[in-house]
């Protein structure tokens, strides 16, 4: 009785065993700094600090010669998610239309990427090739290349994508792809850039990440405007310029009389500002940016961008 007992027991935990078992490794996975994992802090060759959103804020202004990337399989170890949320700060020189990263599968395939300018475009393609190219969203109407800060979250939940642009700003379309849609990791994260392709990414990026579900893209507007007001908040004072008045000169009796003429209006007082030059005055068409790039002495490490597993095949 014993032995029979104990068997319809098992069978009820063998699905619970083999669901556990079966559970994709990104379940409970973190977030994704792709910052960090491609080495921004280190100040690699085409990228170095600016100012950010907030007065605390760090931001990384790219240029150019910049390659960053890295295998994804470093990045999601245990899988892509298959739902998620992409966040973004960033500020993009304008006119520009560019990639903001991309991910690349073993063969070459492009797989996902989100691309900023007039218009935004996401770009997704799972291993069954869906959706097809007449399929992938764009969001026309919207501007982000107009050189000024933008927090821009992504939410891709079942056969739809969320694009919020300035926690204002919402637009779902839809994204038929696969019931179970995998990506493959065994191609390479790049930055700012596609293969083959001359268009690259240049401005400042402050925060790229990559979050399982999309709780994250719907609640990170409040929380980052809440501490961007705390910061203000807690920052010292700065006192107004003050001009000191001059006590009016006393004119002698008898000379210099006033005249029968329109009294002279005296000139009104100018406003300060307190404001960093605009973002196109050194990024504008035909000019070089006054960007300063390290000296080797400076340089913490310099990042390789890493080999393409298809681009050597095809060689």
């Amino acid at each position: 009785m014993e032995r029979g007992s104990g068997c319809p027991r098992l069978l009820l935990l063998l699905p619970l065993v083999l669901g556990l078992s079966a559970a994709p490794g990104w379940a409970g996975a973190p977030s994704v700094d792709v910052l960090r994992a491609l080495r921004f802090p280190s100040l690699p060759d085409g990228v170095r600090k600016s100012k950010g959103v907030c007065p605390t804020d760090v931001a990384y202004r790219v240029s150019r010669p910049a390659q960053l990337s890295a295998p994804t399989r470093q990045l999601f170890p245990g899988g892509f998610p298959k739902d998620f949320s992409l966040l973004s700060v960033v500020r993009t020189r304008p006119g520009l239309q560019a990639p903001l990263l991309t991910l690349y599968s073993a063969q070459g395939v492009q797989q996902l990427g989100l691309e900023l300018g007039r218009p935004v475009r996401f770009l997704y393609e799972d291993q069954r090739g869906r959706p097809q190219a007449p399929s992938q969203p764009v969001f026309r109407g919207l501007n982000l290349a107009d050189g000024k800060w933008h927090r821009v979250a992504v939410a891709v939940k079942g056969q739809s994508v969320t694009l919020i642009v300035d926690c204002k700003k919402r637009v779902t379309r839809p994204l038929p792809r696969s019931a179970n849609p995998v990506l493959d990791t065994r191609g390479v994260v790049i930055f700012g850039a596609h293969v083959l392709d001359d268009e690259v990414f240049e401005g400042d990026v402050q925060e790229l990440l990559i979050v399982p579900g999309v709780q994250a893209a719907y609640q990170s507007c409040g929380q980052k405007d809440l501490e961007c007001e705390r910061e203000q908040k807690d920052a010292p004072q700065i006192p107004k310029p003050h001009r000191a008045q001059r006590s009016p000169k006393k004119q002698p009796s008898g000379l210099h009389k006033p005249q029968n003429q329109e009294p002279q209006r005296q000139p009104t007082e100018s406003l300060y500002y307190d404001y960093e030059p605009p973002y196109y005055d050194v990024m504008t068409t035909g000019t070089a940016p006054d960007y300063q790039y390290p000296t080797p002495g400076e340089e913490e490490g310099v990042l390789e961008s890493s080999p393409l597993p298809f681009l050597e095949e095809s060689q």
